[in-house]
């Protein structure tokens, strides 16, 4: 089979996530960051069409103020659980009312990803979706965790690879799209439009 060529169109993240370029990095892949101004509004209704539609509008404002072609590449990603939505905490008391509904149960983390070429438009775009099992939080260990400031700008209140990995129980599903990238499916899409690590 013949092997699809090395673009040599650079990536470019759409994103100021420090989580996002510890995978793309980890993962060993070159790029560039421009973190998008898109405004992508409060979470509501149906939590897979937000985050596919809000990782779009990033994309494309990027692309927008690109002048050279590049790969843009962006993701938006939301806590549901029961159809609610959980996106990023305003406050600790915010934060608090989250985790004490995510406490003893089972919720999804989607993630809306794209890779948009910024001069012609080409994309391809999908959602990756993962199941999370929290242990009860006692409200002593929530007091902790919330001290921590680790909660904020995070969909949930929550970072699984810091002190909040202790509260999970099982997952199921892709580890790093709870970080905030799904890198297996990531790669896969990448290598098939010629985006090498």
């Amino acid at each position: 089979m013949k092997r699809k060529k090395a673009s040599s169109v650079p990536l470019v993240l759409a994103s100021a996530s420090p989580r996002r370029r510890r995978l793309l990095r980890q993962a060993g892949f070159a790029f560039q960051v421009k973190p998008s101004r898109y405004q992508e509004g409060v979470p509501r209704g149906n939590a897979r069409a937000f985050v596919r539609r809000a990782a779009a509008g990033k994309a494309r404002e990027v692309a927008s103020r690109m002048r050279q072609p590049a790969w843009v590449l962006a993701a938006d990603t939301l806590v549901v659980q029961d159809r609610r939505i959980f996106g990023k905490p305003g406050t600790q008391a915010a934060a608090a009312a989250m985790l004490r509904r995510l406490s003893g149960k089972v919720h999804e983390v989607v993630t809306g990803v794209i890779l948009l070429h910024s001069a012609s438009g080409r994309a391809i775009s999908w959602v990756e979706q993962t199941k999370v099992r929290m242990r009860t939080i006692a409200a002593a260990e929530l007091r902790r965790y919330l001290a921590t400031g680790e909660w904020r700008g995070k969909a949930g209140a929550y970072a699984i690879q810091g002190r909040a990995g202790v509260f999970v129980t099982r997952i199921t599903g892709c580890f790093f799209n709870v970080v905030g990238l799904p890198l297996g499916s990531l790669c896969a899409r990448a290598r098939a439009l010629g985006i090498q690590p």
